[in-house]
């Protein structure tokens, strides 16, 4: 039995029985669980229902609940957008006035069904069968079908005409190594392919990595970074040739935006804050403004200033609101000296320590070892980095303990 004819067992009847039965499986118990289950099913039914409830599983912490009606392949659970990232950009798209879009390299559909859920007709192209089928069945089974039409073709030969808008996520992992692609050139389809088709429709987004150097953005593409829940996750380039119901992507704009609240920082393209000495407040970035080159726009919405100039804490002397970035109340700045630090937390009665760096070569795991913390009622955040070039140990709490 191939992989199609596995996966389509799984729809019968009786794959579907199946899958109820392992519905909340450990797979701890997997070799015990296949044992029982194949004395009244054939074996590579069983396989095929057990490796679909491990990936289900695995796929929980995307899809959430949609999760288990849903149908996956490995590369599917791994390559995947989150789903609330692609609500977050399906909403962006049909704000836009998007009502019809082809989703290029749709893999199993997550997207599309972001898309079909934000009321927009999606074709979903994809080359694997397998991710295909697996698509299909997802539409189904989260009734939607009717607003998602799956073809298995080579994207780089659909004709994208007449559609409001394109979506391409290329695959930027190896199919046969399984490893990242870091050269845009070596995605499938390459990064100027999607970025050229991109350019040919009313609107456009164009899944990349989040790592991508800034001096290899396009002109005409604004640049999104979304993180969810602090973790940095995707960028996506926007293009515009139409007009919509909200404010178009900017050309050549850098945007942070941070799920799940939503909150989108749009940069001014402001030069690097001045370094000083630490103040009373530190201010850590979410990671989606660190990509996008946003520190120094946050800065200036807390009045604050860079600790060094090649490090991205951002130090104030009074409390200031923003969505963008942690703030936490600095009670100590001190050079870097572990003796001196495990005296000063024993003093303290401190026994738990949150351990952040930026710029410092000391892994926190290897500094908490040293510190030898005990039992002590107190906490404290310990950042180690550098203030104005030098080795530095910043001791604080979060703004809300504060």
């Amino acid at each position: 039995m191939n992989d199609l004819d596995a996966f389509a067992a799984l729809l019968t009847p009786e794959g579907q029985t199946l899958l109820d039965t392992l519905r909340d499986f450990d797979p701890a118990d997997e070799l015990s669980a296949a044992t029982r289950l194949r004395r009244d099913h054939d074996a590579p039914l069983v396989s095929a229902a057990l490796t679909q409830a491990r990936l289900r599983q695995r796929a929980a912490a995307k899809f959430g609940a949609d999760a288990g009606r849903m149908y996956f392949t490995p590369n599917g659970v791994e390559q995947s957008t989150r789903a609330s990232v692609a609500a977050h950009r399906a909403a962006r798209l049909a704000a836009l006035g998007v009502r019809t879009l082809a989703d290029l390299c749709s893999g199993i559909g997550g997207d599309a069904i972001a898309l079909a859920r934000a009321g927009i007709s999606v074709l979903a192209v994809d080359r694997d069968p397998l991710a295909c089928a697996a698509a299909r069945a997802n539409a189904e089974a989260l009734g939607l079908a009717e607003l998602i039409e799956v073809r298995c073709a080579d994207v780089m030969e659909v004709d994208t005409t007449g559609y409001d808008a394109v979506f391409v996520d290329p695959a930027r992992r190896s199919r046969t190594r399984g490893g990242r692609i870091f050269d845009p050139e070596a995605y499938s389809p390459p990064l100027s392919w999607a970025v050229e088709a991109a350019r040919t429709a009313p609107y456009a987004a164009l899944k990349i990595a989040p790592g991508v150097p800034h001096d290899a953005l396009p002109d005409d593409a604004e640049t999104e970074w979304i993180s969810d829940h602090g973790e940095v996750k995707e960028a996506v380039l926007w293009f515009a040739r139409g007009s919509g119901e909200m404010p178009l992507p900017v050309h050549g704009g850098r945007r942070a935006t941070l799920l799940p609240a939503g909150d989108s920082l749009l940069g001014a393209g402001l030069p690097d804050p001045e370094p000083g000495p630490v103040g009373a407040w530190l201010y850590e970035p979410d990671g989606a403004v660190i990509r996008a080159h946003l520190v120094a726009d946050v800065a200036r919405q807390v009045g604050g200033r860079l600790i060094d100039p090649t490090i991205a804490y951002i130090t104030a002397d009074q409390p200031a609101e923003t969505a963008y970035a942690t703030a936490y109340a600095i009670t100590d700045v001190l050079p870097f000296n572990v003796k001196k630090l495990k005296a000063l937390l024993r003093e303290r009665e401190v026994g738990i320590a949150v351990i952040k760096k930026r710029g410092s070569p000391v892994e926190p795991e290897e500094l908490r070892k040293k510190l030898k913390l005990g039992g002590g009622p107190h906490s404290c955040t310990i950042f180690l980095t550098r203030v104005a070039g030098a080795p530095a140990m910043l001791l604080g709490h979060p703004a809300a303990e504060a």
